[in-house]
């Protein structure tokens, strides 16, 4: 048992320093009001940020796929898997993005973490240098690491380090990797400056937007239209579990990129498709998206982030400068911010904790997050809760 003890004296470690991890269980639909270990909860917390989730169009929507195409893809997109529904849908993706990449086309993955782990491992090598923002989520870490490019990490927001580091780059490629709302900040990358460099120095700008698409832009289409950006460098990753409420990714590209991606992108090439029912049904979640009910809902969501940041205006703990749906509590301590997610619960409120490594030591924080779903009502009871325990002092001296 001696490799077992080894792993239970580390996880020990874990929880000496406020930072292990639990998962909760929830028994209900992802939506406000949830079932989490039983207990009734009012969440703020989900990537959900249009609410749609749990829309009764994608429900039927999702049946109706399973109709047709059954449950299983059966294999890989290169074997048998490859269905119409993965078809239409990529072709959707690459009519929305033709405005901001010339002759584009799409690819579907499983994840969002699969799609960034294909398109740097796809893109990078040897002879390649990426260079990736401090900030960037864990899949584009791990997704650098493994391309084998030379990796150089500048710091946050810092244009003029990255401009520097391109500048002295003499690698064959060169890739510029970032995300677009970063997920434990909620600001967004200054993406027109980072292209223009991109295009001066003939580098690849590969843009994760993860938190962006289905809530920025024109008709919710992702950071490029917020930006109305349009560039041949342009590779865009679309997570599809977040805003679009349903699961997987699209990679959208020069139709070039996107053939060299099917030949040689390993999580692409070497895993079972998705099954086609979820392509069928986020075609239903794309005209939501971009219909009129997309765009009441987008708006209701502005609402909600003007009236939270307003209402926690003079809070003690430090909010992010976010315009999005992620709105962060700053709060420091392991300990303090573990007490204060308990707090919250006590009052009914699920606000998960985050802690280093996600975040940096010492800013750990409560990562609030909004979705057109809540009414402006529950996001007071939100602030007013955390007004109430901003007060207190969850964590005295000895």
């Amino acid at each position: 048992m001696e490799l077992i003890d080894q792993l239970q004296q580390q996880l020990d470690q874990l929880s000496h320093a406020q930072l292990r991890r639990r998962r909760r269980v929830v028994g209900s639909p992802c939506a406000p009001a949830m079932q989490v270990d039983g207990q009734p909860l009012l969440a703020f917390c989900s990537n959900d940020y249009l609410g749609l989730a749990n829309h009764p169009a994608l429900v039927e929507a999702l049946a109706e796929g399973a109709r047709i195409y059954g449950v299983g893809s059966g294999a890989s997109h290169l074997i048998n898997g490859h269905s119409h529904a993965h078809v239409v849908l990529e072709e959707r993706f690459a009519d929305w993005l033709s405005p901001h990449i010339p002759s584009p086309g799409a690819l579907t993955f499983s994840t969002g973490y699969m799609a960034n782990l294909g398109v740097l491992t796809g893109l990078g090598g040897p002879h390649a240098e990426l260079f990736s923002e401090e900030l960037n989520h864990a899949s584009l870490i791990d997704g650098a690491r493994l391309s084998r490019s030379q990796v150089r990490v500048y710091p946050h927001g810092r244009i003029d380090m990255l401009a520097e580091l391109l500048g002295q780059s003499q690698a064959q490629v060169k890739i510029v990797v970032t995300d677009s709302v970063f997920s434990m900040d909620g600001d967004i990358a200054p993406l027109p400056a980072m292209l223009a460099l991109c295009e001066r120095h003939g580098a690849w700008l590969v843009v994760d937007d993860a938190h962006g698409f289905g809530v920025l832009g024109q008709r919710g289409r992702g950071v490029l239209s917020h930006f109305d950006l349009r560039s041949p460098y342009l590779v865009y990753v679309g997570t599809l579990g977040k805003a679009a409420g349903v699961a997987g990714a699209f990679v959208a590209a020069h139709e070039t990129v996107i053939d060299w991606l099917v030949n040689r992108s390993r999580p692409y090439i070497y895993t079972t498709a998705s099954p086609p029912a979820l392509s069928h049904a986020l075609m239903k979640s794309l005209d939501l998206i971009e219909g009129d009910e997309g765009e009441q809902r987008r708006a209701h969501l502005r609402a909600l982030i003007a009236q939270v940041k307003h209402e926690l205006r003079d809070m003690r703990w430090q909010l992010m400068a976010s315009e999005t749906a992620i709105q962060p509590v700053i709060i420091g301590s392991n300990s303090e911010v573990q007490k204060a997610a308990a707090a919250l619960q006590e009052q009914g409120i699920w606000v998960p904790p985050i802690r280093p490594p996600t975040v940096p030591a010492d800013s750990a924080r409560l990562r609030v997050t909004l979705s057109a779903a809540h009414t402006r009502e529950q996001a007071s009871r939100l602030t007013s809760a955390l007004l109430a325990i901003d007060s207190l002092d969850l964590c005295p001296a000895p």
